[in-house]
């Protein structure tokens, strides 16, 4: 039977000192609140959600990655500011901005067309590059939550270096997703 995964294409970002502490100052100031925070090993910015895919599937993704990310050159961002999705009167997702997403949206936009070019659905919201790290699934102190997030609204956190597109497996499991490469797509060359 051709086995179906939960696969995801992201950049992975190895969190610095700046990250851990906001990651972990946030998880204080709001340590009463139920909200599911995402493993700091597991930080990432999501290029395209694929869902449920099967393993054929995945394998016509792998070329695809393989050859739009090949020559499309390493390239810099920075992860700045931070705020919610939807909003502070129904907050979901606890998100840290992107400072310079033009090569970002521009790897998305080149990702997006391949996967269209090889027949997947792609989301047709606007791309808006971001990293999560928590999910609220209920607040009671949302002026602790605004006061936090405006704290960091225009903070510089850390510079990332996009070398390389990951496509992802994710688990999920009762203590949280754990995220397994299925390829790693070289940005600098033939990799």
């Amino acid at each position: 039977m051709n086995r179906s995964q939960r696969i995801f294409i992201a950049v992975k970002i190895d969190p610095e000192n700046n990250l851990l502490r906001l990651h972990s100052s946030l998880k204080a100031l709001l340590g009463s609140e139920k909200i599911n925070w995402v493993d700091p090993s597991n930080i990432h910015l999501t290029l395209a959600f694929l869902g449920d895919t099967e393993e054929e599937r995945i394998k016509v993704a792998a070329i695809m990655l393989k050859q739009k990310c090949s020559g499309f050159g390493e390239f810099n961002f920075s992860l700045s500011g931070a705020g919610v999705f939807k909003d502070f009167r129904d907050p979901r997702v606890i998100w840290i901005g992107i400072k310079n997403p033009e090569k970002l949206v521009e790897l998305h936009d080149t990702i997006r067309t391949g996967l269209e070019d090889t027949g997947f659905q792609t989301d047709d919201r606007p791309f808006r590059p971001h990293i999560t790290i928590g999910r609220i699934k209920f607040i009671r102190n949302i002026e602790a939550l605004k006061n936090t997030i405006e704290r960091y609204r225009d903070t510089e956190i850390q510079k990332v270096i996009a070398s390389e597109v990951i496509l992802y497996e994710s688990i999920l499991k009762p203590s949280g997703p754990v995220y397994k490469p299925a390829g790693i797509f070289n940005l600098r060359g033939n990799g």
